[in-house]
């Protein structure tokens, strides 16, 4: 239960007013419920005339202890009823007992909504916490977190995990408040009544604990790797819309189709044996719950008969007794609820913990405590003998020193796999330098804040990344309070205006998923307007032509040309023929930079960038 007690403290915390009139109306829905009862005691002694006693009233401040109050309640309680009786007739008493009772079970059944009630802006509310904790966490994670993680698995954690909580943890904390209340106070007011049958009742509240426990360790272990499974399930989905078209051209339906089924039966043989396990909770509790209820009634039955109890002494009566079964069966539900939470708890559990992976991940693309001011670009970029490698040691980038002076267009070539793309991730801290430092106008970017960093930067990627929304908001993206001439303007000089004005619905027009429904030169061009719009001084642009065929490209190159005039540019260039005019072109081979200088430099040098430029002049 520690693992819940610090989720509730996490989550639960800033609905602690809500938490305090669930406590309140419990109370008020046990009290008003043991008074229901006790007009039982009287309604049964009229109704079959069990009880013959004549009683006299004992004055309220001549009770002496524990057992005085309790003798003079009842006494007092049964003497008012008999001059009830005496004055008014049998059957009307009845009635206003009735209509007592009545009165009572709607007090009760009014705050046990109520309490429910309370409930429910707390469980949603934490559902809603969650997820929103996770999706914050995502964007807060730095890039390389999403390399090493599965997209469905992340998707199935604020999905399938969450969904699990919920069921599970969340709809069982209306229990945990409810159920104890209602136990503690239902063993008090019965110990009240009888403490030596109480002693024969609570020998039974160890076993309850006792079993529930081992089955719940069983559940948390068997739900956390089923949810595993989910995760690939969900990966497998993923995989397979994002490839649907090459598992279609290779006629590889039926290999995936086998895959999907076997990760899927797999996943249902583990939710089976959970389902099991928890199938057999509820018949222990039942179980365990009648055989206290017997041994309780044999007990009980057995004293009545022999007209004192085993210790010796006055033993209740029957109707009294029965009063005392009404209020201890009432007390079963609770406790049958209390360990439905305890086994239903570990499975929400072991899905908190994957989420706990995501939220506690920790990233280490920081903020200084006290960042330097950085609010434009003066002079130049600065890389100083940066090395870098990811986590597994595997070096990408080795001693590279540049200078990248303000209003130059600074290109990068090389084969796949040289570097390139980390090279110019490096300077928006997508990534930290492994050693050597990157400065912009003579600071250091570990010494600046992130967004302030960033917010100097544009970026066109080789593949658009553009959102499911209209045309208007994907240019718009990322500015505040862009108006519709600002955005018209962008895409007039990325070569975007006319296409989008043949669409039925202009700049409101939907794009659909990752811009499906607009062509490959036509999401580059909204890509560029957004960068434009955004009016950076740094602008980094990857490959931002590559897989553009020739009239999409012209128009493309065009719009870039528009855009890196006025602009500091670092591009990463695959076609050589875009950056002929580049102020400098950096050659990089495995990580290292092997030649540098202008185009006509470089193919005087007859080295390696000449290879690259008469390969594609073939």
């Amino acid at each position: 239960m520690r693992d819940f007690v610090k989720m509730m403290r996490q989550y639960a915390s800033p609905y602690k007013g809500y938490l305090a009139g669930a406590v309140v109306l419990n109370i008020f829905s046990v009290v008003f419920n043991i008074f229901s009862f006790a007009v039982l005691v009287p309604l049964l002694n009229i109704l079959f005339k069990v009880d013959t006693t004549t009683y006299e009233f004992i004055p309220w401040d001549s009770m002496h202890g524990w057992s005085g109050l309790k003798d003079t309640l009842m006494n007092n309680f049964y003497y008012y009823v008999s001059q009830y009786i005496v004055q008014h007739g049998p059957m009307n008493t009845l009635l206003l007992l009735g209509g007592v009772m009545i009165f009572f079970t709607a007090l009760k059944t009014t705050c046990y909504f109520g309490a429910n009630a309370v409930m429910v802006p707390i469980s949603t509310g934490i559902v809603k916490d969650i997820r929103n904790r996770i999706y914050n966490k995502i964007l807060d994670l730095p890039i390389g977190f999403f390399t090493e993680e599965r997209k469905g698995d992340i998707i199935a954690r604020i999905s399938g995990d969450v969904s699990e909580v919920e069921n599970s943890v969340v709809a069982s904390i209306s229990m945990l408040i409810k159920d104890p209340i209602l136990i503690i106070l239902y063993f008090a007011f019965l110990t009240f009544l009888s403490p030596e049958m109480m002693a024969f009742t609570i020998i039974f509240a160890p076993a309850f604990v006792w079993v529930m426990g081992v089955i719940g360790k069983q559940l948390k272990r068997n739900s956390l790797e089923a949810q595993t499974l989910w995760s690939d399930t969900m990966s497998q989905v993923d995989e397979t819309l994002g490839g649907l078209r090459v598992v279609k051209a290779f006629n590889a339906e039926k290999k995936m189709s086998g895959r999907f089924n076997q990760i899927t039966d797999n996943m249902r043989a583990k939710i089976a044996r959970v389902s099991i396990r928890q199938a057999t909770a509820h018949p222990v509790s039942e179980f365990l719950g009648t055989i206290m209820i017997l041994v309780v009634l044999f007990v009980g039955g057995a004293m009545i008969i022999r007209g004192e109890s085993f210790l010796g002494g006055k033993f209740m009566d029957a109707s009294q007794f029965i009063f005392f079964m009404v209020v201890l069966y009432s007390v079963i539900e609770p406790i049958k609820e209390l360990s439905r939470a305890t086994y239903s708890i570990p499975k929400g559990l072991a899905s908190m913990e994957r989420i706990n992976k995501v939220l506690e991940a920790q990233n280490p693309i920081k903020d200084p405590d006290n960042p330097l001011p950085l609010k434009d670009f003066q002079d130049s970029i600065g890389l100083h003998n940066v090395s870098f490698r990811y986590e597994d040691g595997r070096p990408v980038l080795k001693d590279i020193s540049l200078e990248i002076p303000r209003g130059k267009m600074i290109a990068i070539v090389g084969e796949s796999g040289a570097g390139k793309t980390t090279l110019v991730d490096l300077i928006p801290r997508f990534w930290d330098v492994s050693e050597g430092s990157i400065t912009i106008d003579g600071k250091d970017i570990r010494s600046v804040a992130v967004k302030d960093l960033r917010s100097l930067m544009g970026n066109v990627n080789q593949d658009p990344i553009l959102f499911n929304d209209s045309i208007f908001n994907n240019i718009a993206f990322g500015v505040e309070g862009a108006t519709e001439e600002q955005v018209i303007a962008a895409a007039k000089i990325a070569n975007a205006h006319d296409f989008i004005m043949e669409k039925e619905q202009g700049y409101q027009t939907n794009i659909g998923d990752r811009g499906s429904k607009l062509s490959g030169g036509q999401r580059q061009r909204l890509s560029i307007a957004r960068a434009i719009l955004k009016n950076p001084p740094i602008l980094i642009l990857d490959e931002a032509t590559a897989s553009l065929d020739t009239e999409s490209e012209r128009l493309v190159q065009d719009a870039l040309d528009r855009l890196m005039s006025t602009r500091t540019t670092i591009a990463i260039a695959h076609r050589l023929s875009t950056i002929k005019n580049a102020d400098e072109i950096i050659v990089m081979h495995e990580g290292r930079i092997v030649e540098r200088g202008r185009h006509d430099e470089l193919i005087a040098l007859d080295g390696y960038y000449k290879k690259l430029n008469d390969m594609q002049a073939l």
